[in-house]
């Protein structure tokens, strides 16, 4: 009587567990766009899902602590003019990631550790290269900064991100739509599926096709590919009967396959997800309720099924966390992030294990965040293997780090178009002209036209007839650009400058408004007090008061008011309708208001310039 073994296996007894409700990320508009992607990329640092909006693409990026309802207004990741297909993050910068769009881009982002106020718009760089959609991003696993983009064009693109450039193009060897690509542990071979129902092994940096199956799976319906930690590959597709497959494959003997699955009869696509470090792959279809995980052996029959995740809602894609995300405490081996119409929820697999030590023979060292080559090492023909770190202390995201970009000026090498004028004294700002420090610019304010040479002398008029005043003269301000065309304002109007703008000011019934304003939006003057104050009483000190000046000139004291730390530079100049300047004590004539933060300095006119 023979009796059945059970094959020995420490992944036997793995289970999947969805999260509870507070753990998953609700209230999120997952896209609606028919492409066979995850729509999901997860590190661990956060979480990016492509997502639903007006006007173009765009994604959400979401840190991994920040469960829960997801607000409405949370900035999102936009700059793409067409719906995002697909989002893959660096495995050597967890602040980088790249999205692949229907515009034909390909776009890289640098996403800060904090949340953003607004949504993030400028992308580190775009690259801009094919000529149709572009559906599939995939980074090199050893090398920095490379980065592979398919598009319905059949072209494949691999770009170096760091300074923007095509390191190769691999335009003829695809004659229909690519599904799928991979790299192999190293990054010295590709896998890709074609709709011309062809399974292909290329050597990208000699353009050529190592191997190839035609027809690996009967069906009609798209194929998946991903290569295992042995050399080996992983197909899912279809049957002639519509029936679902798995099938292992030797690369150096492509006429019949190492092992077959055969599964249901669903129409979505497989997309399997691959942990080199178990040698277990994971089988999710889009639109299905359920995951199923096979073993990958040396000993036949070589795949292993070992159990099935099920659960009552429908997936419209999945996110896989690297292995250095894990929580090694409580013996995770796989976390998926499963979107639903309206939510992502975390699932995790777990080995039942008794103790909480460290367990040496489920987490051996795996792949870390740093390179191991750069992209002109492996362009020139070199390879390694990824650089390897351990789990037992468990990983700790590395602080922020830039991706810079550096690009090479195409102007540095053209001549000069001519010879370059010099900035002339005419030329130069208006704060210069009258020995005030540039005004700081503002975001918040409409832009004005500059201010015209009238005004530009009657700003520097007052310092002009002091000077005259010094020497003896009686003259009133400079009447320099007083010629026609100049702007002369009226009886009570009043030309104020404030921050590189002008604009007139009326000033009607004790208030100053704005030509042309409605009543409501009249400012009152402040009203003098009878004590006097001075503008060097700190911030809001003399509000209100009338100032005495002596018979130094108030200019002077104004100037030094204009120049002194945390001054508003703005001044506002005017005249009364006799014209008449600071001449002899009793004259009425030019007056200046000062505006410090709040307060406002009001040097008045009509008052005896001998009056203490």
């Amino acid at each position: 009587m023979s009796r059945r073994v059970v094959r020995q296996s420490k992944f036997r007894h793995v289970f999947g567990q969805a999260a509870k409700a507070d753990q998953s990320y609700e209230d999120i508009r997952v896209s609606k766009v028919t492409w066979d992607s995850s729509f999901c990329a997860v590190n661990p640092k956060f979480l990016a899902i492509i997502v639903e909006a007006g006007g173009g693409g765009a994604f959400i990026v979401l840190p991994l602590a920040k469960t829960g309802r997801v607000d409405k207004n949370y900035p999102l990741v936009t700059g793409h003019t067409a719906p995002v297909l697909d989002i893959d993050w660096c495995p050597h910068n967890d602040n980088v990631i790249a999205s692949a769009s229907d515009d034909t881009t390909v776009m890289v982002w640098q996403i800060p550790d904090y949340t953003p106020m607004r949504n993030i718009t400028e992308p580190i760089i775009t690259l801009e290269g094919h000529s149709k959609r572009v559906g599939i991003l995939c980074w090199h696993p050893t090398a920095r900064n490379v980065l592979l983009s398919a598009g319905g064009d059949n072209v494949i693109i691999i770009w170096n991100v760091g300074t923007g450039e095509v390191l190769l193009s691999l335009d003829d060897m695809h004659p229909d739509v690519i599904h799928s690509v991979c790299w192999n542990s190293n990054g010295s071979l590709l896998a890709t599926t074609c709709k011309d129902k062809t399974l292909r092994i290329i050597d990208p940096r000699k353009g050529q096709v190592v191997a190839e199956r035609a027809r690996p799976h009967e069906g009609a319906r798209p194929l998946r590919a991903v290569f295992t930690a042995d050399g080996k590959l992983l197909s899912t597709g279809f049957s002639r009967m519509s029936e679902r497959q798995l099938a292992l494959w030797d690369p150096n003997n492509f006429e019949e396959p190492v092992a077959l699955q055969e599964m249901d009869t669903s129409n979505g696509v497989l997309l399997p997800f691959y942990d080199p470090d178990s040698s277990i792959v994971y089988l999710c279809g889009k639109g299905d309720s359920s995951i199923r995980y096979f073993e990958i052996t040396d000993e036949p029959p070589f795949v292993h099924y070992l159990n099935t995740f099920s659960s009552k809602e429908p997936q419209r894609g999945m996110g896989f966390m690297p292995k250095r995300g894990l929580e090694v405490n409580k013996c995770e081996i796989a976390r998926f992030y499963k979107l639903h119409e309206r939510k992502c929820e975390p699932i995790v697999m777990t080995v039942p294990r008794k103790s909480d030590l460290f367990q040496d023979d489920l987490y051996p060292d795996t792949p870390g965040p740093e390179p191991a080559l750069e992209a002109d090492e492996w362009l020139s023909g070199q390879d390694a293997d990824p650089v390897l770190i351990s789990l037992r202390d468990g990983y700790v995201p590395p602080k922020h780090r830039e991706l810079r970009v550096t690009k090479r000026n195409i102007l540095d090498a053209r001549p000069p178009s001519g010879p370059r004028r010099s900035q002339s004294a005419s030329d130069a700002p208006l704060s210069v002209k009258c020995g005030l420090a540039p005004p700081r610019p503002s975001l918040h304010t409409p832009p004005y036209s500059p201010l015209p040479d009238t005004a530009s002398s009657l700003l520097c008029a007052p310092a002009a007839a002091h000077s005259r005043d010094s020497a003896g003269g009686d003259q009133g301000p400079s009447r320099a650009g007083a010629g026609p065309g100049a702007a002369h304002h009226g009886p009570g109007e009043h030309a104020v400058r404030a921050g590189g703008r002008h604009r007139l000011v009326q000033r009607a019934g004790g208030k100053l408004r704005t030509p042309g304003s409605p009543a409501g939006r009249e400012h009152p003057r402040p009203r003098p007090s009878s004590r006097s104050g001075t503008p060097d009483q700190g911030r809001g000190a003399g509000l209100g008061r009338e100032l005495r000046p002596s018979r130094e000139s108030w200019t002077n004291r104004a100037s030094q008011r204009l120049e002194s730390p945390g001054t508003r530079r703005a001044m506002c100049l005017f005249r009364d309708s006799a014209g008449a300047g600071l001449g002899k004590p009793g004259v009425t004539g030019t007056s200046a208001m000062v505006l410090h933060g709040e307060a406002v300095f009001s040097l008045s006119p009509g008052q005896s310039r001998g009056s203490a």
